[in-house]
């Protein structure tokens, strides 16, 4: 299955890779907003993005929202993993569209239980 991390941090992102990787993931990446699209057109078979909030060129949260009005990715899980954490932002990313909402910093059993019960709902 494949997931793409969307960080403008390459460190968050080698992160969060090294853990889905040892999940059993292929991991692709985007630095920001606007390479995720070109990465989720190349790859419709995508089913999972984590995304930052704060990137430069586009955000998270118009990323979200772009993904959200196209029908063909209704079935991606989006979890927001940010620093993020005004109770507004959150319910704005939950209203727009995330799946799950992850505040850093997180440990790996936080990413990955968070990911397992995303996926399992998915099935």
């Amino acid at each position: 299955m494949k997931v793409l991390v969307v960080d403008d941090s390459k460190s968050i992102r080698q992160i969060e890779k090294r853990y889905l990787t040892g999940m059993g993931y292929e991991v692709l990446e985007a630095a920001n907003g606007k390479e995720a699209l070109q990465v989720l057109e190349d790859n419709p078979d995508i089913a999972l993005i984590l995304l930052d909030w704060h990137m430069p060129v586009m955000n998270g949260f118009e990323f979200l929202k772009a993904v959200r009005q196209d029908p063909r990715w209704n079935n991606v899980k989006i979890m927001m993993v940010t620093t993020e954490n005004q109770e507004k932002c959150v319910i704005d990313a939950i209203m727009a569209g995330a799946n799950e909402y992850l505040m850093k910093p997180f440990d790996q059993e936080m990413l990955e239980s968070k990911i397992r019960w995303l996926m399992e709902e998915a099935l």
